[in-house]
């Protein structure tokens, strides 16, 4: 059984976040919790700023005001030095995959070993098959560009380079947009695999029905510049609201619901 929230390590604590653009105001003290061990899924509207959230804890964008504590530091008061080693317990794995296209899937992923990791490029490249094999990939593809492969092998390429430092958080920002429906679903089976078995919390950005009932132990819906509701499925999709009821109870996400597997709380 997963424990209460109240008993869970907060890993990520996000208070009172402000993201302005220009007169375009997108949160506005928003407040959110990432848990150890957790799968958070992160929904809402268009210009919620689902990915400005992400990119805001991962120190890829400045907030104009609030505090993002992770693994205890407060990143906004840390040295470059300081924050560069906090980030190199998060992996990222960005929409589009953002591999180097003209490096094969094993020097992708060899990269980050050798510039973080201090490893040589014989290990570092051994290393890169093992990551390319826990997510699926076979031997042939290590040696193949990006552009000799399938959307679905990009997928799992990407994802194991960012698995590649071994991180404490992964970083999901709509994974598993441009997939057909069974490597979708491979996919999200494929995260949880990896969840369980090596301990890390994930937040995940999505739009995907599928992947927040086959995936998500508890959802955050962003509206309104800040954390609507969030909290397990159940109580999310029966929150009054309208953008809720039309996302949670539209024929999508009746379909959705009627496919959720059986779960018994898989964080803990």
């Amino acid at each position: 059984m997963s424990q209460h929230p109240s008993q869970q390590e907060v890993v990520i604590s996000v208070r009172k976040l402000c993201n302005r653009f220009g007169t375009n105001e997108v949160h506005k003290d928003l407040d959110l919790d990432l848990y150890r061990r957790e799968i958070l899924g992160v929904v809402g509207g268009s210009g919620t700023g689902k990915s400005v959230l992400l990119r805001s804890i991962v120190g890829l964008h400045q907030p104009d005001s609030g505090a993002i504590e992770v693994f205890g530091e407060e990143l906004q008061a840390l040295s470059p030095d300081q924050r560069s080693r906090v980030e190199r317990r998060f992996g990222v794995l960005f929409q589009s995959g953002a591999l180097f296209t003209s490096l094969t899937l094993q020097e992708n992923v060899a990269l980050p070993l050798i510039e973080h990791a201090r490893l040589s490029r014989d290990d570092a490249e051994h290393l890169a098959r093992v990551k390319l094999a826990l997510v699926g990939l076979p031997g042939s593809a290590c040696n193949r560009v990006p552009a000799e492969l399938s959307g679905g092998m990009v997928k799992r390429a990407s994802l194991a380079r960012a698995l590649a430092l071994d991180p404490e958080v992964l970083f999901l920002d709509e994974p598993t947009a441009g997939l057909d429906p069974i490597g979708a679903a491979a996919f999200d089976r494929l995260i949880v695999t990896l969840r369980d078995a090596l301990g890390f919390s994930v937040f995940l950005v999505t739009h995907d029905l599928d992947t927040l009932y086959s995936t998500c132990d508890r959802v955050a819906v962003l509206s309104d510049k800040r954390v609507l509701v969030e909290g397990p499925l159940e109580t999310v999709e029966t929150t009054d609201d309208p953008w809720i009821r039309d996302y949670f109870h539209g024929p999508r996400g009746r379909a959705a619901q009627g496919a959720r597997p059986e779960t018994d709380g898989a964080y803990k």
